[in-house]
């Protein structure tokens, strides 16, 4: 590929990825805003929020998994010229399925917590925190939905403009819950709940808002092939999501159980490598977005260009990443938390964060290919092989039998970061020569 056709399909790729960037630095802000309160508060405060949301979030995150399949199958509709518009109330109806779905099952962890074994002056915290997250879960997957939806019209700016303005929202309603002002009383991690219910409510009603004053939608019968689609491109997703999740969550579960500040610990990095992963994660969608359109099309030279050019972009971009990582550990650490123990904890860990971020963006990227081609089962078998086959075990292996800790179960993220890679690469690479021998797609010779 030549340096002008780069560029050309780089601007393409950045005009769908830099309003999600924006907004997903905006959606990971209102994440970082809860550990930084709360690290402010107490490393108790933070220790139950992160006990708490490992837990909560793996539910939730299933759900959340199932609703990314809308842009890549919406996208995939409108290249094969078919309408995509009245998709606008099933996808709505979806989401509010799994909303309550999600709640229900976050409600029935609760009690569990008793058994857990977690440290006394957590647990009650814990409880709360998740009872008030369970009950936010119609907001947060309304809010997912259309922002899926609109993305699939490509349709980026103002879903996202709606995310950063949220993260102010979120930290001044933090501070206040949190410490407490005027006739408010500290509430400590259960405001940190509250303030979170209230921004994910606000994220949801005002997109909704916003697709009815852009958009004429009538309530169209949609016949069941459409939610069949949802599932059959969402479950591997939501499932490869899933896998990756728990394996990061079960860290802190783990951990926590020998002592909150670990779980601490392990909400702390996770944060730091979560605003970085945004970019590559914005990329992606983009990528998924662009591939999906050229795959309904039939057109393997758009294909590979949007695909290899997005490829390029995240890894580049977590290269830049790493190095910041490495190079300034404790000042990262320590916008977080004046905790001796806990940076004396964090900071090595950054070490290796720095290395997993290149393979994590180089993942990502190709998960948003698999996406826009609809073949999602390749994504979750990847991550399943990586990350429980390879990481946790070896994780688990290094962190308690050679006494590394939460070093141990990174050194496994990192082991599984580049298994998982491997596989998609080479999965990836068979499906382009394949197509290319399809009559389907339309191919030109070209010079790669």
């Amino acid at each position: 590929m030549r340096l002008s056709e780069f560029k050309h399909y780089a601007k393409e790729l950045l005009h769908i990825a830099l309003p999600i960037i924006m907004g997903n630095l905006g959606f990971i802000m209102i994440g970082a805003g809860d550990v930084l309160i709360a690290g402010r508060h107490s490393t108790d405060t933070l220790a139950a929020i992160s006990i708490a949301t490992a837990i909560s979030n793996c539910i939730m995150t299933f759900g959340i998994g199932l609703i990314a399949s809308v842009s890549p199958l919406l996208s995939n509709y409108r290249g094969q010229k078919h309408s995509a518009k009245k998709y606008f109330f099933p996808t709505i109806r979806f989401s509010m399925i799994l909303a309550f779905i999600m709640m229900i099952a976050v409600l029935l962890c609760v009690p569990l917590i008793d058994y857990m074994q977690f440290e006394p002056k957590l647990v009650m915290p814990i409880k709360i925190y998740m009872i008030i997250t369970a009950f936010s879960t119609f907001g947060t997957y309304l809010h997912a939905a259309l922002k899926e939806f609109l993305q699939a019209f490509e349709i980026v700016f103002l879903p996202n403009v709606v995310t950063v303005i949220s993260v102010f929202l979120n930290l001044v309603l933090n501070i206040l819950l949190v410490f407490g002002y005027g006739p408010l009383p500290s509430l400590g991690a259960v405001g940190l709940a509250i303030a979170s219910f209230i921004v994910r409510y606000f994220m949801g009603f005002v997109l909704l808002w916003y697709c009815f004053k852009l958009m004429k939608f009538r309530n169209y019968k949609v016949d069941r092939e459409y939610f069949k689609g949802l599932m059959r491109i969402g479950m591997p997703i939501s499932i490869a999501i899933l896998i990756e999740f728990i394996a990061f969550n079960c860290v802190a579960i783990i951990m926590g159980r020998v002592a909150g500040v670990y779980a601490a610990a392990q909400n702390l990095v996770c944060t730091l490598t979560t605003v970085s992963f945004m970019v590559p994660l914005a990329i992606s969608n983009a990528i998924a977005v662009k591939v999906g359109f050229a795959n309904g099309a039939h057109n393997l030279v758009e294909l590979r260009r949007y695909a290899y050019t997005g490829l390029a972009m995240a890894v580049g971009f977590m290269v830049c990443s790493s190095i910041v990582f490495a190079s300034f550990p404790n000042f990262l650490v320590g916008l977080f938390t004046n905790d001796f123990d806990l940076i004396k904890i964090s900071v090595p860990v950054l070490y290796i964060l720095a290395m997993f971020q290149i393979f994590d963006g180089l993942q990502v990227s190709l998960s948003g290919i698999f996406k826009g081609i609809k073949k999602t089962k390749i994504v979750m078998i990847a991550n399943f092989v990586g990350y429980w086959l390879i990481s946790i075990p070896l994780g688990y292996i290094l962190a308690f039998k050679y006494d590394m800790n939460i070093m141990g179960f990174w050194f496994g993220l990192l082991c599984a970061a580049v298994i998982l890679c491997t596989i998609m690469l080479v999965i990836l690479r068979k499906y382009i020569n394949d197509a290319r021998k399809n009559l389907d797609f339309a191919i030109v010779a070209e010079d790669y």
